[in-house]
């Protein structure tokens, strides 16, 4: 079965975020005063093969954790639905 996977890697709450507070300086900046708490990640998408659902959500939360995501400085979260 086809799976597409959408993932969503953010820096932990509890770590600095300087390229977040690069973009929500400039955005105010830019005169979007009402922008606040600004934090930059990544949106990953992709399909995978697997024998079931239960399969895939192994397979990429196994991607997430040894390429996609450091879990020393990255938290995320996925949403999976067949293809």
């Amino acid at each position: 079965m086809k799976f597409i996977a959408e993932i969503n890697v953010m820096p932990q709450k509890a770590l600095l975020d300087p390229q977040g507070k690069t973009v929500n300086n400039l955005m105010h900046n830019m005169g979007y005063k009402s922008v606040k708490n600004l934090r930059m990640g990544k949106h990953i998408r992709f399909e995978i093969e697997a024998v079931s659902e239960k399969d895939a959500k192994a397979k990429v939360e196994n991607t997430c954790n040894k390429v996609l995501a450091n879990p020393v400085m990255e938290e995320y979260e996925y949403t999976l639905k067949k293809a």
